[in-house]
Order: C-alpha cells, then sequence, then structure tokens
C-alpha cells in the first residue's frame, strides 16, 4: 500500500510540475523532442506536457482496447490449440467436447484467434506510435500563430437584376 501511495505522490509531483511551465516564449526549442520522450516513456505524459489533458483518457483507451483484444485472443488461442493437440493425443476431455464435433473446426478457431492476436498487436504497437507522434506534432503547433489575418470565408451573393446566384470563396490577407 505504502509503495501505491508513494508512486501516487510522485506521478502527481511529476505531472504538476508539467503543468506549470512559463509562457510559450521562454519554452526551448527542444520542447516537442520532450514531448514526444515523455509519450515514449510513459503513454500520454507527452499530452500531460503539452497542457492537453483531454487526450489522455483516448490515448489509455485506444491502447487499452487493444492490450484487453491481444489478451482475449491469445487465450482463445491457446485454448483452441490445447484441445486439438489432447484430442490428436486421444483425450476427450476438453472444453469443446459437447460443441466443436470436427478437429478442423479446432483448427479453424485457432487462425481465426491467432489473425487476431496478431492484429491487436499491431493496433496496441500502432496507438503507441501515434500517441508519440500526436505530442510530437502537438507541441509543434503550440507556437504556430492563428489569429484573423488570415481566413477563408465562403460566401453567397445574390444578383437581383438577373436572379443569379454565385457562390464563391473569399480570401482575407492582412499584412
Amino acid at each position: 500500500m505504502n509503495k501505491r501511495l508513494l508512486t501516487f505522490f510522485f506521478l502527481a509531483f511529476f505531472i504538476k510540475g508539467f503543468t506549470q511551465s512559463g509562457s510559450f516564449d521562454n519554452e526551448s526549442i527542444l520542447r516537442p523532442s520532450k514531448a514526444a520522450f515523455y509519450s515514449a516513456v510513459l503513454p500520454g505524459l507527452g499530452q500531460v506536457y503539452n497542457k492537453k489533458l483531454w487526450k489522455v483518457p483516448i490515448v489509455y483507451t485506444a491502447i487499452g482496447i487493444s492490450v484487453y483484444s491481444y489478451d482475449f485472443n491469445r487465450k482463445k488461442y491457446f485454448s483452441y490449440r490445447n484441445a486439438y493437440k489432447r484430442r490428436k493425443a486421444g483425450f476427450k476431455d476438453d472444453e469443446f467436447q459437447g460443441l466443436i464435433i470436427n478437429d478442423d473446426r479446432l483448427l479453424d478457431g485457432q487462425d481465426f484467434h491467432r489473425r487476431f492476436k496478431d492484429l491487436s498487436m499491431i493496433f496496441m504497437v500502432g496507438f503507441y506510435f501515434l500517441n508519440i507522434l500526436d505530442a510530437n506534432i502537438d507541441a509543434h503547433l503550440l507556437d504556430y500563430n492563428v489569429n484573423e489575418n488570415l481566413s477563408l470565408n465562403p460566401y453567397f451573393e445574390n444578383d437581383n437584376l438577373t436572379n443569379s446566384t454565385s457562390i464563391g470563396v473569399k480570401l482575407k490577407l492582412v499584412l
């Protein structure tokens, strides 16, 4: 219990230190690489470093569902595999005895769950790298200037003389 409490306080202090940084003008140029490094060490920590706390549940949900799917399919794969091996050895006491009569169906179930186990691992690694990429790109875009000097607005114009409507796009650039 003490280790959990100590870990909680350490993480709370660690995260609090990231969220109380100064203005963007004083930030170092290594901010994107720091965010990517923090997300690589602990998924979601780069998003906390970038002050985008709303992304952390999304990161953990995506990785968590992939981990759960991998674990579920791994267990089912070994269940079908062991049942098939036991039937080939002459035993008739596997968990699929009354459900699956044909041994080929056991092989199909084994292949099905192996395929989805591998796919879940690919998704898990993919979401992990997307987490790192998101933290890096988000840190780069924090310094991006978004203001009203550049705008792109659609417009609709009615001509009363000819009763026609023109549709277009207006680009406004103020230097």
